[in-house]
């Protein structure tokens, strides 16, 4: 025989049964739309950290729109493009053969590195992922492409390790199917049947957070004040525009409607122009009526959206067409962490171009003998700010006196005051040349 505290037990779980079975059915007789399909749903190939695929999606579009039909978007990716790949960029290598082939394939006309380079930052502020496709013909000499980061579908990546990227699916238009193109090893030789090097794809990320296989674009957290500024803006140029609207107002004793009517058409096929005499005797009041918007001085608000904005970016409000002071020093203390931020981009890029290079030497020497696969290449970058310059040969100026000193009383070598004086004034020092023994010669 049961017991009450039993049978109260039964009775509450009864009730709880019952209510989550109605929630449950109430939330199942919603009608599902497009923006509520995906809701809680995760893609099998994508990683915890990384968001969800109809999310970038939607985020990449949002960029690319923002940049066509946004002009602060355009001006923030044309910034950033400009300081750090602007100046110029130029590829070193020790090895003479390898040298002469990487001024061919950066000279050549399929590839322009000097103009496609500049495509490489805008897409990186863009979507923060640079996929780069990377053919090569009969002779060993490589082609690149830039393939569009809503185009990749999904990334494989090695179970032990994410930065790993073993193939890329690629979205082909009209085809249910994707292209897949392998992500390049360099521990093995990729060839076809016929002993071609395939074409491989090469994945670099900005703004990637740890434990993601996708990068994001420098636009993408200031995409809603984007909007928002757009908005306010166009809300200002209609409220302006309604302001200097009005109409006439004509008060009269009419002895009928229809003596109204006669009256009321005249003005209209003869309405005063501005500026006109009007002259009415006593039986006609004339006045104005226009809106009265109270709409004060939202200066300030738009203000606040903008440094929204150029906070997102990292870029000083005077950057973006706003005089923030009318002081000079307060324009240049602003700037310097922007150069900073410029200079870190320009170094990614070096960075990432020496990856490439070394690469596409690999793959030449693969055909040709000559070209040594594991020569030190180095890209430079020109000048990010020429304030920069002043105040660095400033410092090595300063610092050459100091470390000349320090050489004449025998603390330091020769090679420790070279390695002072590039420091200082922000270069790299050469790595010393090998003679005919295999030594480093000073």
């Amino acid at each position: 025989m049961t017991s009450l505290r039993e049978r109260f037990l039964t009775l509450f779980q009864r009730q709880e049964d019952s209510l989550d079975v109605g929630h449950s059915r109430a939330i199942l007789s919603l009608p599902e739309q497009e923006s509520t399909f995906l809701i809680g749903t995760d893609s099998y190939f994508s990683q915890p950290r990384d968001r969800d695929t109809y999310d970038r999606q939607e985020v990449l579009q949002d960029s690319l729109d923002a940049w066509r039909f946004n002009p602060l978007a355009r001006r923030i990716v044309e910034l950033t493009t400009q300081y750090a790949t602007g100046g110029g960029l130029q590829a070193v290598c020790d090895h003479h053969s390898t040298q002469i082939f990487l001024d061919q394939f950066w000279n050549h006309r399929l590839n322009r590195m000097e103009k496609r380079v500049n495509q490489f930052s805008d897409e990186l502020c863009l979507s923060g992922n640079l996929f780069l496709l990377l053919t090569t013909d009969s002779s060993g000499l490589s082609f690149l492409r830039i393939l569009p980061s809503t185009d990749i579908l999904q990334i494989e990546s090695s179970q032990n390790d994410i930065e790993q990227e073993l193939a890329f699916h690629l979205r082909v238009p009209g085809e249910t199917d994707p292209l897949i193109y392998p992500g390049y090893d360099p521990q093995k030789e990729q060839t076809d049947s016929q002993g071609r090097l395939k074409a491989v794809v090469l994945h670099y990320a900005l703004n990637r957070p740890s434990g993601s296989q996708w990068g994001e674009g420098d636009l993408t957290p200031i995409l809603k004040w984007l909007s928002r500024y757009s908005a306010w803006l166009e809300d200002r140029v209609r409220l302006n525009r309604f302001r200097n609207a009005f109409v006439y107002v004509v008060k009269a004793r009419f002895g009928s409607e229809s003596e109204r009517s006669v009256r009321q058409l005249q003005l209209t096929a003869n309405p005063p122009a501005p500026g006109s005499i009007l002259v009415t005797d006593e039986s006609e009041e004339w006045s104005v009526m226009s809106p009265k918007l109270e709409a004060l001085d939202a200066s300030s608000d738009g203000l606040a959206i903008k440094k929204m904005i150029a906070a997102g970016v990292g870029l000083p409000l005077h950057f973006l067409a706003e005089p923030e002071s009318s002081t000079r020093t307060t324009a240049e203390a602003a700037g310097s962490p922007t150069y900073r931020r410029f200079s870190e981009r320009q170094r990614f890029i070096c960075t990432l171009l020496e990856d490439v290079l070394q690469v596409v030497v690999k793959r030449r020497a693969f055909y040709d003998s000559q070209v040594d696969p594991d020569a030190l290449i180095r890209v430079e970058g020109g000048d990010v700010s020429a304030r920069d310059n002043r105040e660095l040969a400033e410092a090595g100026q300063q610092v050459a006196q100091v470390a000349s000193a320090l050489y004449e009383q025998e603390l330091i070598d020769a090679r420790e005051v070279l390695r002072l004086v590039y420091r200082f004034m922000g270069e790299r020092l050469p790595e010393p040349s090998l003679n005919q023994n295999g030594k480093k010669s000073e």
